[in-house]
């Protein structure tokens, strides 16, 4: 049974009801005071509890997909097959090694005129990282005779989650198509993928000493691998990092530290710093000064602000990442410019992000250039364009409240 399938959550409700039944029917003939009885009654507390909490569990993640499969959930992942055979899904573009079709993936099918969604693995060359990924192509791109280049978008969900919750939860490319048909942003790739290189460990997108190295392969493998299987924008202005909470801090620090690959980043309530814990082990290699350079805010306070544009996103009441964010845009300073989007509520989930992404999409794709025949797009940021100016180098989008 999948991970995920209604099955499996069928069978854990199931099993957590009749372990009820089965401690309330049971409980009176072991109510006796020997060590045996004690025993007895311990045992049927503890698995009725133990089956009821394995249910619960099941369906948080069947509805966040935190963990897409048994796979992903002990850190496994599944084989992909030779790169050299055929496939209807392969990517639609150049021949290349570092790009491969992803035959264990779900395919997704958008409606006729939105474009396609390749399911592919990208393979890092520095790094040695494969990791799967999804790769929404624009209705534009399809066309024979254009054979311009796209800007892209690299979107990262959170952690534990799959890059399909960007796909099933975020609705991520469904928008992004309708921006493009509305002319509010320009044809764009998007390349959909999860912060976790080295699963179930949360790597923060940095490069662990003597461990994975996944922010070299997010802002050079990753990158590289594209153009040589697609019509990527040549330069850092036609490429862009998003993501929502771990992946919005990735988002972020990859603009921030590679101002030479993106030039634009969106933090979808995203945080400034990675905490550790069990699920990172020592990220810095036990060094006070790497672990300050992967920390956002004391990258301001110390270090020149990089020619980079960022639109963080936060609510007033149910994001804990409300201060921090209001201090960053009190930090800020040019060449950066950082502009923001507060809702007056909303918690840490996509349905708050959700409300989130048509104006920070619209923000990204007016900053984004990738020489490709835009149509009706405006070029022109989102909304009324109305500014607070919460810092030298912030202002507030109005758009995307309600």
């Amino acid at each position: 049974m999948r991970l995920t399938g209604v099955p499996l959550q069928i069978t854990v409700v199931a099993v957590a009801l009749i372990a009820i039944v089965a401690t309330v029917r049971l409980a009176p003939r072991v109510a006796g005071g020997r060590l045996a009885d004690v025993l007895a009654r311990l045992g049927l507390v503890l698995g009725c509890q133990l089956c009821v909490i394995l249910a619960v569990l099941d369906l948080v993640n069947a509805s966040f997909d935190f963990y897409g499969s048994w796979g992903d959930l002990v850190g496994v992942r599944a084989r992909t097959q030779n790169p050299g055979v055929p496939s209807a899904h392969a990517p639609a573009g150049k021949r290349s090694a570092l790009v491969t079709p992803d035959p264990a993936a779900p395919r997704y099918r958008l409606p006729a005129g939105q474009g396609r969604i390749d399911s592919v693995v990208i393979h890092g060359t520095r790094t040695l990282i494969s990791e799967p990924a999804f790769v929404y192509l624009p209705p534009q791109y399809l066309t024979p005779a254009d054979r311009t280049r796209f800007p892209v978008i690299v979107a990262f969900t959170g952690y534990p989650g799959d890059a399909q919750n960007l796909i099933t939860h975020l609705r991520l490319p469904t928008t992004v198509a309708q921006e493009i048909a509305a002319g509010r942003m320009p044809p764009t790739i998007v390349v959909m993928l999860r912060p976790t290189v080295a699963p179930p460990r949360d790597t923060e997108c940095t490069d662990v000493p003597h461990g994975p190295q996944a922010e070299t392969f997010f802002a050079q493998d990753v990158p590289a691998a594209l153009a040589s299987a697609y019509r990527t924008a040549d330069h850092a202005t036609g490429w862009g990092a998003m993501g929502d909470s771990t992946g919005g801090y990735c988002a972020a620090k990859l603009a921030m530290r590679h101002s030479d690959r993106y030039a634009v980043g969106v933090s979808l309530a995203g945080y400034y710093h990675a905490l550790q814990d069990f699920t990172t082990g020592d990220l810095y290699g036990r060094s006070r000064a790497y672990r300050d350079e992967n920390d956002l805010l004391w990258r301001l306070r110390h270090l020149p602000s990089p020619p980079v544009s960022l639109l963080l996103t936060t609510s007033r009441v149910g994001e804990k990442d409300y201060a921090q964010t209001r201090r960053f845009l009190a930090l800020a300073r040019p060449p950066m410019r950082v502009a923001s989007i507060t809702l007056p509520f909303g918690g840490h989930h996509f349905s708050t992000w959700r409300r989130e992404l048509p104006p920070a999409l619209r923000w990204l794709g007016a900053r984004l250039a990738g020489g490709t025949k835009t149509g009706s797009f405006t070029g022109r940021p989102p909304g009324p364009g109305r500014s607070t100016a919460p810092g030298p180098g912030g202002r507030s989008l109005s758009a995307g409240r309600r």
